[in-house]
């Protein structure tokens, strides 16, 4: 081989070499090809918040008061007697009691829970047609309705007159009983508003708490008096005793007083 044929073979063979070593410690340098980016973690779904707001807190009740507001009707006014029968209708007992009254031929006023009203309109129409008496006994006995907003009372008020109108649509609801006897000023308030009288009693046999016919006898002779406003009860459970009652007091108190419709 000639000279310069042997210097460019060699030229061209270190030059090669060291193509070869770079080649080779950048790779040593590198570790290799990348690997391939991972993804990055897709974040867990969370449920959305539930909003935190409550329902409104209802209104405090008002105290009771400790002593009975103005404008109860607590006597009839005149010698003779009156009967007043709470909770009604029921059309176990408003019936038999209804009977009673008609044998004795006296009247009696009846104080009616406005859903009682609304399920037995026969009894309500039967009661205005023997010319006894009505008065509002709120919707659903509620013992601290005279507590509660003046809006409340009132819309519980109408709503069971209106139970009443639907069953007898003229009939005339000339008083208002407060459930329990929890009067307040704002109840005997709206009561007039509406055109009716708050009607208290002066006699209260308990016959609410089932005692027997005996007691409740004893209870009425021992307290009435001329005048008198008997609160006794011909709903809102079982009434046997009070019927049973009924069967002596009715002629006793007519014999002694008069019986007398509330005017």
């Amino acid at each position: 081989m000639r000279p310069p044929a042997v210097l460019a073979f060699g030229l061209g063979l270190v030059l090669l070499l060291a193509g070869c070593g770079d080649h080779a410690r950048n790779l040593s340098q590198a570790g290799g090809p990348p690997p391939a980016a991972s993804a990055p973690p897709v974040p867990k779904p969370t449920a959305s918040p539930r909003p935190t707001g409550s329902a409104p807190p209802k209104p405090r009740l008002r105290p009771l008061p400790t002593t009975l507001p103005a404008g109860l009707r607590r006597t009839t006014g005149e010698r003779a007697v009156a009967l007043t029968f709470d909770d009604g209708p029921d059309p176990r007992w408003t019936p038999r009691i209804l009977d009673q009254l008609r044998a004795a031929r006296v009247t009696a006023t009846f104080c009616l829970v406005g859903r009682q009203a609304r399920r037995y309109p026969a009894l309500v129409v039967r009661i205005v047609r023997e010319g006894h008496q009505l008065c509002n006994h709120s919707w659903r006995h509620d013992m601290d309705l005279g507590r509660r907003p003046v809006a409340e009372i009132r819309a519980d008020l109408v709503r069971t007159d209106r139970a009443i109108h639907a069953a007898v649509p003229n009939a005339r609801i000339p008083y208002y009983r407060q459930p329990g006897g929890r009067w307040t000023p704002e109840v005997v308030a709206v009561a007039r508003q509406l055109g009716m009288r708050s009607l208290h009693w002066s006699v209260d046999p308990q016959d609410w708490d089932h005692p027997p016919a005996k007691t409740i006898i004893q209870r009425v002779e021992s307290a009435v008096r001329p005048g008198a406003i008997v609160l006794m009860h011909d709903g809102g459970g079982d009434r046997r005793a009070t019927l049973a009652a009924c069967q002596r007091l009715i002629p006793e108190l007519k014999r002694r007083y008069g019986i007398s419709r509330l005017r």
